[in-house]
């Protein structure tokens, strides 16, 4: 059974929205081009705003808001246009909306001194909003976890990086059978398909079930914003204090063409790679992962 959220007092009453959005209700809020984006706001206490990743939506966060909760912050979980709950838009799907879209729905909430944590695609909109918006609203830390920056894409200026022709599978898949592309990402993103390590049925579950309620061209045009998208000038402007996570082991986005470098363009972050993790360690280490966000958190 669900703990029930600590009641909001007066003084933590989501304020008014700017004029860049307006309320639909008391989940959603409306951009200015229109897009409805749905977010959930549980608890009390310092503000933790948390970032998904692709193709997924805010419900990829229950075991981090869950245990957040229960240790008395507030909790704060949009799902990206085109993903979850939101408006499955034909229109700015890409890092800047993305972000633009997450700075409405904090100053819709009035939200001050929060920590932002992002994963994957995630990891890049926490980037780029703590360097854009950080300072206007008072952005307390960052938390990238097998984040995407700095960048994806292998250039002549990033040789690491992954090649073009694994976003075009990407893309090819997507189109052809999205329902079964599904099925088969969880595998590598949660290391099931590692010796010895059993398939949590319930979780690839979760992973389709929360993709295939976003929009395809969201899915389709969302690969070139997650991996297209160089967040080196971002990085180097954030100027909080930093934590960046990522397990040796990722499959999806390689850690040292990833968190390590982006570690070395962030002023002072602190960098943990954790031995034999996956990508998706949120979910199937949560039992680790948790407790270290909430150290980083309280210092």
């Amino acid at each position: 059974m669900a703990a029930a959220a600590p009641a909001r007092d007066a003084a933590s009453t989501p304020k008014t929205p700017k004029s860049s959005a307006k309320v639909d209700n008391m989940s959603h809020i409306t951009t200015s081009d229109g897009t409805d984006i749905y977010y959930k706001d549980w608890g009390t206490g310092q503000p933790i705003v948390f970032h998904h990743g692709w193709p997924l939506s805010s419900d990829d966060w229950d075991a981090q808001m869950m245990f957040f909760l229960l240790h008395g912050y507030r909790v704060i979980a949009h799902d990206r246009r085109g993903h979850g709950r939101s408006t499955q838009t034909s229109k700015g799907n890409d890092m800047d909306t993305y972000v633009a879209d997450a700075a409405a729905v904090v100053e819709h909430l009035g939200l001050k001194n929060a920590v932002h944590i992002g994963h994957s695609t995630g990891g890049g909109e926490v980037a780029r909003y703590v360097a854009k918006y950080g300072k206007a609203h008072g952005v307390a830390k960052a938390i990238l976890v097998s984040a995407v920056p700095p960048l994806m894409l292998k250039t002549a200026a990033n040789p690491g990086g992954t090649d073009m022709s694994v976003f075009d599978g990407f893309r090819k898949a997507l189109a052809a059978n999205r329902a079964q592309f599904y099925r088969e990402v969880p595998i590598p993103f949660y290391g099931f398909n590692r010796p010895g390590v059993k398939t949590i049925e319930g979780v690839v579950d979760n992973w389709w079930r929360q993709g295939m309620i976003g929009g395809a061209v969201n899915h389709y045009e969302g690969i070139k914003a997650f991996s297209e998208t160089d967040f080196t000038e971002d990085l180097k402007k954030i100027d909080v204090p930093t934590l960046v996570m990522a397990g040796d082991d990722d499959q999806i986005v390689p850690y040292k063409d990833a968190s390590e470098l982006s570690a070395k363009l962030i002023k002072g972050a602190e960098l943990k790679i954790y031995p034999g993790y996956p990508h998706g360690m949120l979910t199937v280490h949560a039992d680790v992962i948790n407790p270290d966000l909430l150290a980083f958190i309280k210092k």
